[in-house]
């Protein structure tokens, strides 16, 4: 039985206990769903009003994005529609008519579940569901939804968790009606005591502050990892970009891992990280990241920042572009808006970056060779068919080239005891010359910059 089954009339004459109530104490992430997989859907894209950039991606585009995202995790769309709003209502979103026309479609076709492709508040939820009669989900909660069947390591679960908390914290408007109910205080002058709503809000609170302490403990412990990477010679590669780019197929086809890749929206959540081997190079790491998609919920990026920490620390970030898809080019300034967030494309915290034009045996002939010409006049694109490995040996050259960062000679007096930082420059860095005088050591070393930032660490 879910919340939904329950009349908001109902009064059996019991008080509610003191604890969670049922939907948020579960540690599965279908509470907004509140039903089976499968379960027939209706999918909504509604144009705000004063909210379509120019250059924006269609409003087509927009739904197939949505209603992909629905059939991520296996709903039944039976239809899809557009929704041109002149107005915003405050209490449905969408106005009277249209909302009319919506519930006429919806019984049409069954559904028992309406996604709206909108950020819609608490009491629109409601009031939806209510001249619906189906559950209703925002594209936020269709994403933590994904998230959450999704999330395959403790740290990814934490995420999630924390983002689906921190989201439903503010939609107990939606519980029973028995959350409204006080219980009672203490003595004859106890007062009214604790509402339900309240006691949830407030374990809510506390389970989010326990969250956040276990997932600062994980951002710690890959702070270790990174800095114990950091002191070996192997550069990181990252590779990000658009959900569904084709990062895990490349990914895959570099290393020899079975990295789960298919042609769904987020197939994979969790990073992963192997060694592989560039002609001239030697060995570097490959990390796997998030894909990511618009309007990514701040929730999600919010609570994700210590897994996207590893792109913020890489040596190279490798921009993985679906280039067959129609709205690549919208897809590809949406990525650069998260990597702008994380401060990784200017300043201090810059880090190198160069492109990968994937999907090359999906284009027709005038756009490959077009895309090939793109890619000759640059030496920070190249095109690939993580499929077929189409380009693929031209991408491990031009990445060895692009890890081969400009060294300087310096010039370092080390006693004789100190072994750690000689052994760690004659494993980082180039030893020219080495003279033994006045009982110390004379080293002429070729670094690059970030291995002498990493030696003054030492």
């Amino acid at each position: 039985m879910t919340q939904s089954d329950i009349p908001a009339d109902r009064d059996d004459g019991h008080q509610a206990a003191p604890q969670l109530a049922p939907d948020i104490n579960r540690r599965g992430f279908d509470q907004d769903l509140g039903t089976s997989f499968g379960a027939p859907t209706v999918v909504v894209h509604p144009i705000l009003p004063g909210r379509q950039p120019v250059e924006a991606r269609s409003a087509e585009a927009k739904l197939e994005e949505i209603a992909g995202l629905a059939l991520a995790i296996r709903l039944d769309v039976r239809a899809s529609e557009i929704l041109k709003l002149r107005a915003t209502s405050p209490g449905t979103l969408i106005g009277k008519g249209q909302l009319e026309r919506l519930a006429a479609t919806v019984q049409a076709h069954e559904a028992e579940v309406v996604i709206m492709d909108a950020a819609i508040t608490p009491v629109q939820q409601k009031n939806l569901e209510t001249a619906l009669k189906a559950k209703v989900i925002d594209r936020t909660g269709l994403i933590l939804e994904i998230f959450g069947e999704r999330a395959a390591t403790a740290e990814g679960r934490l995420q999630v968790e924390l983002a689906h908390l921190e989201y439903q914290a503010g939609r107990l408007v939606r519980s029973w009606t028995h959350l409204e109910r006080q219980r009672g205080g203490y003595g004859f002058l106890g007062g009214p005591g604790e509402t339900q709503i309240e006691t949830d809000r407030r374990l809510l609170r506390d389970r989010i502050s326990r969250l956040k302490k276990e997932l600062e403990a994980v951002r710690r412990t890959r702070t270790l990892h990174r800095a114990r990477r950091q002191r070996t010679p192997d550069p990181v590669i990252a590779l990000v970009g658009y959900t569904n780019a084709g990062k895990s197929t490349l990914f895959n086809r570099l290393t020899g891992a079975k990295v789960l890749a298919k042609d769904l929206l987020f197939a994979t959540l969790d990073p992963t990280m192997r060694a592989i081997r560039l002609p001239g190079k030697g060995r570097v790491i490959l990390s796997d990241t998030v894909g990511f998609v618009s309007d990514l919920p701040t929730e999600l990026v919010a609570a994700f920042r210590a897994t996207l920490e590893e792109v913020t620390e890489a040596d190279l970030i490798v921009h993985v572009r679906d280039l067959a898809h129609p709205d690549t080019e919208q897809q590809a300034a949406d990525v650069m808006a998260v990597l702008e967030s994380l401060g990784v494309l200017e300043g201090e915290g810059r880090v190198p970056m160069m492109e990968v034009l994937n999907k090359a045996d999906l284009l027709d002939p005038e756009t490959h060779d077009a895309a090939v010409e793109r890619a000759e006049r640059r030496d920070d694109t190249v095109l690939v068919s993580a499929l077929t490995g189409e380009g693929v040996e031209q991408l491990k050259t031009v990445l060895s080239e692009r890890l081969a960062a400009p060294t300087t000679l310096e010039m370092f007096e080390l006693h004789p005891s100190d072994g750690q930082r000689l052994a760690w420059l004659h494993a980082n860095g180039e030893v020219v010359s080495r003279e033994e005088a006045s009982g110390m050591i004379n080293l002429k070393v070729r670094l690059t910059e970030k291995a002498r930032a990493q030696f003054r660490s030492l």
